[in-house]
């Protein structure tokens, strides 16, 4: 700790999914650089104060689309509770861990918040448009590898 309080780093470039670089840039007060595809339970959509109502974005995993009947639509918020519950019961020790580290009471939420720049790998075929706060950038294809397509073992001929 010495040695990175002793470096004076200009900015923390941290996936937030396991908040440890967020405890550790709060610590340092560095600003914090965010690079991630999402959290799981929706932890980005409440710490960006993006508008994500459940009535018109679908949530993860649920197989639904933007364009939902009223039960779909009570489908995807009642999806959205129990994230709630999953985000509070996966993000609670790292709570106490913060709250400990840094010496005060503290949320995973409340130092996702203090995110300067948040990296988001949206991909608009695999993703549904949103609104964006100002400091969220999307960078999309962050992770695809290159690969070659399989050639047929047949070759077309030119039309002549």
């Amino acid at each position: 700790m010495s040695y990175l309080e002793e470096s004076r780093f200009d900015a923390i470039l941290t996936d937030p999914v396991i908040p440890c670089g967020v405890i550790l840039g709060e610590h340092l007060s560095l600003p914090s650089v965010y690079f991630l595809r999402g959290i799981p339970c929706g932890l980005d959509f409440e710490a960006t104060q993006c508008p994500s109502p459940p009535s018109y974005v679908p949530r993860g995993f649920t197989d639904l689309t933007d364009r939902m009947t009223f039960f779909q639509r009570v489908k995807n918020l009642l999806f959205d509770t129990q994230n709630l519950f999953l985000c509070n019961f996966a993000f609670e020790p790292y709570s106490k861990l913060a709250s400990e580290f840094l010496q005060r009471e503290v949320a995973v939420q409340d130092l996702l918040r203090k995110g300067s720049v948040w990296l988001l790998r949206l991909e608009f075929v695999l993703d549904y448009p949103r609104p964006l706060m100002p400091n969220i950038i999307p960078i999309g294809g962050a992770n695809c590898a290159h690969k070659e397509l399989p050639q047929s073992g047949r070759q077309s001929k030119p039309w002549n």
